[in-house]
């Protein structure tokens, strides 16, 4: 890569990143990874200057559903993205939190306190830890696949089957690199679920996560032909409803409490958004 040749103080992780992310392009085009320089190509850099390692605290509001001394349990809100990154360094959960109370910083500067995701259309339950040995502790148990993770999701079509379950690997998406598919040499990922409800067109299930994949419930569902009503990404370009994102919602979140071991359980209700397309969807309803 002749990249590295340019920029040799810089790590190879580094160039592929400033690739991604747009700043470098060649005849004034930006081009994939794999582009083989030719003979009179002209390479343009236009590296961003970096964003200094800091969060800023911001008053925003928080749906606090439990507080103690080592565990925050928030209910988060559609929209909301979970920590900063490059893009986007503000108005975070993490960046609300930190207005409340401080946070374990094993994760370093821009994730502290972080032992788990929910995606930004996504809302629901997430445990943030408030120092270093819950955030150790906590982190085990989501390695060990202890956790116990329910979430509701509407999705396209019917599905005929009371329960099931989708067993198929997850990995990064070879053509769009922003994006999760399932493919051959990916992460083993399990999604189970259960059929709450059926409609004319959709379904309202349960899920429980076996594994913790980015994007998972999304992912298999799309997978299987039965996409999340609202999802852009993984499901229909074309929606029925005015959505701000897909309607999955993170319901219950158990685990062995930090402090004494002892199995604690947090649920949140579906937001209004969610129950409103399920109104809606109800005089439609058939019998499981």
């Amino acid at each position: 890569m002749i990249l590295l040749e340019i920029l040799k103080d810089k790590s190879r992780s580094f160039i592929q990143n400033i690739i991604l992310n747009g700043e470098v392009s060649v005849n004034d085009k930006n081009k994939k990874q794999s582009y083989k320089i030719k003979e009179n190509d002209i390479i343009k850099l236009n590296i961003k200057d970096p964003v200094p390692l800091s969060i800023k605290k911001e008053d925003i509001s928080l749906d606090i559903l439990y507080e103690d001394q080592s565990i925050i349990v928030i209910n988060k809100a559609q929209g909301m993205v979970v920590h900063p990154a490059p893009g986007n360094y503000e108005k975070t959960l993490v960046n609300a939190i930190l207005n409340h109370c401080d946070l374990s910083g094993i994760n370093g500067v821009l994730r502290p306190g972080i032992v788990h995701r929910i995606d930004k259309d996504t809302s629901g339950v997430i445990v943030v830890a408030k120092n270093d040995l819950a955030h150790v502790k906590l982190s085990k148990q989501f390695k060990d696949h202890t956790i116990n993770r329910k979430y509701i999701a509407l999705v396209e079509g019917v599905i005929k089957e009371s329960s099931g379950e989708i067993d198929k690997p997850i990995g990064r998406n070879s053509k769009i690199r922003t994006q999760m598919a399932v493919c051959e040499g990916g992460r083993h990922a399990i999604t189970h679920y259960k059929v709450l409800k059926r409609f004319d067109n959709n379904t309202l299930v349960e899920c429980t996560l076996e594994t913790g994949r980015t994007h998972q419930i999304r992912v298999h569902f799309s997978s299987i032909g039965h996409p999340v009503v609202g999802d852009l990404v993984y499901g229909y370009k074309k929606q029925k409803f005015k959505l701000n994102g897909q309607l999955l919602h993170a319901k219950t979140l158990g685990f062995n409490h930090p402090e004494n071991d002892e199995y604690v359980e947090f649920s949140s209700e579906l937001p209004e958004y969610f129950l409103r397309v399920v109104e809606i969807l109800g005089a439609g309803a058939k019998n499981l």
